[in-house]
């Protein structure tokens, strides 16, 4: 099938160019990664499919399908001069050059699946956020590291402040600022998990966090803002070159433009419903790109709003919708944009719920798991679920791609798990 596969994708780099297309369709899973070149010529997407696709962005066509990630692709930062780099859930990065078919570098220096990455204002050295806890910054010239410690969880973004120095956020809600000579960082604390963080030319720090807030800081650390986006977690960011304008993306599909002067919403951009994962501005700042759940990278006019071709405006039908007033099926809802619960869904970011109880860790078919879990001793059962939501899948399955997630009620725990016997049979 992975054949039948790759080979369908590489056909894509064959086709004519034509005019512009609305949509970049190629991914095989969600887009978890975006990232356009200096030139807004090219653009680079990863996918949860483990592929990475390059795109003449004039044409909308594919250049080249690039495989060398094992696992998910969940970052991708372009290097002025050199290509892309992409980061994996395998934890390494690969910088590829032109449409080589194998990466020109690689360094595999993190324990976890790296989550962000960032390119220097001098375009010198390359960051990375792991969820080893850890961010490495790597010099592009001959691979010396800076290993940076301190966060307590998941490292889910990283960007460089434009008078040296750099900015870390984490599953540990905390937003970090590293100065560039090594000393101790200033920590900020705030109410909820941190996702991706953006920095404006002038310094500004903006950070989407769990609780749908956008939340601005200064180069020192200083609290400036907090804007409302929604009520489900923020999971995708951007900002545009010049720094006027942040783009935020969610759970639930809603991106919104944000004017960072007036700290107003200017425009919402609605597509279908799913999940949002990656966004990115053209350099003019004139056209923004967004990869979701659908497996598509949508075109947007970054000045209207409004979406470049036709969009249905929802995402069909609800599959838990026939479980409303369920607590467990509004528990769920949190790992719906994961995993499915029948076979005929089949796998996404996560294997498919269907038949869990009873089966063996990591043997769910047709799901390529993480080492770590092949050789534990665990048959999921409602108890070893409500267990893993209880103590956090870092602490129970050591090595797992999940992301940090816990549920801190008893009560909703046991509502997840009877309700999971119920529909994954």
């Amino acid at each position: 099938m992975r054949t039948l596969w790759t080979a369908l994708l590489g056909l894509l780099a064959l086709l004519p160019a034509g005019a512009p297309a609305q949509e970049l369709r190629g991914h095989g899973g969600p887009v978890r990664a975006v990232a356009v070149s200096p030139d807004g010529r090219q653009a680079l997407t990863g996918s949860f499919d483990q592929s990475a696709i390059l795109w003449n962005l004039a044409s909308g066509s594919a250049e080249k399908v690039l495989r060398f990630h094992q696992g998910a692709i969940n970052a991708a930062v372009a290097i002025a001069g050199l290509g892309f780099a992409t980061g994996g859930e395998d934890g390494k990065v690969a910088l590829w050059q032109g449409a080589a078919a194998d990466p020109a570098k690689v360094f595999d220096g993190h324990k976890g699946p790296v989550a962000a990455l960032a390119l220097s204002p001098d375009g010198a050295q390359l960051a990375s956020a792991s969820w080893d806890e850890t961010v490495r910054i790597t010099s592009l010239a001959d691979g010396a590291v800076r290993v940076l410690e301190g966060h307590k969880g998941p490292v889910n973004g990283v960007a460089f402040l434009p008078g040296g120095g750099l900015v870390s956020s984490g599953y540990d809600a905390t937003l970090r600022i590293w100065p560039a000579d090594g000393g101790v960082p200033v920590v900020m604390t705030v109410p909820a998990p941190l996702n991706g963080v953006v920095v404006a030319p002038d310094g500004e720090i903006a950070v989407a966090a769990g609780d749908g807030r956008l939340r601005l800081f200064g180069a020192d650390g200083t609290g400036r803002a907090e804007i409302v986006i929604g009520e489900t977690p923020l999971i995708a960011l951007a900002i545009s070159a010049d720094g006027t304008t942040i783009a935020v993306g969610g759970l639930r599909g809603q991106v919104a433009l944000v004017e960072r002067r007036t700290r107003t919403i200017r425009a919402t951009l609605i597509g279908p419903g799913l999940p949002v994962w990656s966004l990115a501005f053209l350099p003019d700042g004139r056209e923004l790109l967004s990869g979701g759940a659908d497996r598509l990278v949508r075109r947007w006019n970054a000045v209207t709003g409004e979406h470049i071709g036709t969009v249905v405006p929802r995402a069909g039908e609800d599959a838990l919708a026939a479980f409303k007033g369920e607590r467990g099926a509004e528990v769920f809802r949190a790992c719906a944009a994961c995993h499915t619960l029948t076979p005929a869904d089949g796998n996404r970011a996560g294997p498919t719920l269907h038949g869990i109880f009873g089966r063996r860790i990591a043997t769910a078919p047709g799901y390529a798991f993480s080492a770590a879990l092949k050789d534990m001793d665990i048959v999921w059962t409602k108890e070893t679920v409500s267990r893993l939501f209880e103590v956090g899948p870092n602490a129970y399955t050591p090595g797992t791609k999940m992301p940090e997630q816990t549920i801190g009620s008893a009560a909703d725990r046991q509502a997840l798990v009877d309700w999971l016997e119920k529909v994954t049979r």
